[in-house]
């Protein structure tokens, strides 16, 4: 499709590039934006480029955050024995969203993914093993989607943690989740039921055997 101007070619072309959105999708938003005041675009570009350069992850868990600890962490109220593993920011916020989870949690920034190219060392599985090492942690809770790189990232952080010196509780969500599902798509009933009904992870690999 052509347009008759090349700002508004530009400005389609940048917003088909997120995810989800097509050129149509795009063109609608670009003309969306058009008849809305100036300042209305000025504050959604200012806060975009803010977003952008000073959001910050948190030193501890991973987590997206305004400040070099993010609330989770430092909130004395949420149990910090007991640690969540999930893989994106997505996924904190679809479990705080069930109300049911008072610990903390370690983002690990993706899954293990051969075939993407993505190993070990691209997560933050390292700095959750020094983490492990250098807190009292009871209980590790493995809350990774139920998909072929979640179950080789779970398993690959099970024996990791089993090899600790002293090796926390590994435990794993209870499969309300379908199996091939994302977590960040699951509702919130069942999501909570799978974080309260969690079970250890030996028992989830003869389950699955």
């Amino acid at each position: 499709m052509e347009y008759p101007s090349k700002l508004l070619t530009d400005i389609v072309d940048e917003i088909a590039k997120l995810p989800g959105i097509g050129k149509r999708t795009a063109l609608r938003l670009a003309l969306h934006l058009l008849k809305q005041p100036v300042d209305q675009s000025e504050n959604l570009s200012q806060a975009i480029i803010k977003f952008r350069t000073e959001v910050k992850h948190c030193e501890v868990c991973h987590n997206i955050s305004d400040k070099p600890v993010c609330d989770i962490c430092r909130n004395p109220s949420r149990q910090h024995n007991l640690v969540c593993v999930v893989e994106d920011v997505r996924d904190v916020m679809a479990i705080e969203s069930t109300g049911e989870y008072r610990g903390v949690y370690h983002v690990l920034g993706g899954l293990i993914s051969p075939i993407d190219g993505v190993g070990p060392s691209d997560l933050t599985i390292d700095k959750l093993l020094k983490r492990l090492e250098n807190q009292l942690i009871d209980e590790v809770v493995l809350a990774l989607s139920a998909t072929v790189d979640g179950d080789t990232t779970n398993f690959y952080l099970y024996r990791k943690i089993a090899e600790l010196p002293v090796s926390p509780q590994i435990s794993t969500i209870a499969r309300g989740i379908g199996v091939g599902e994302e977590l960040e798509y699951a509702d919130e009933v069942t999501l909570a039921r799978s974080i309260l009904n969690r079970i250890p992870f030996e028992k989830s690999i003869k389950q699955n055997s």
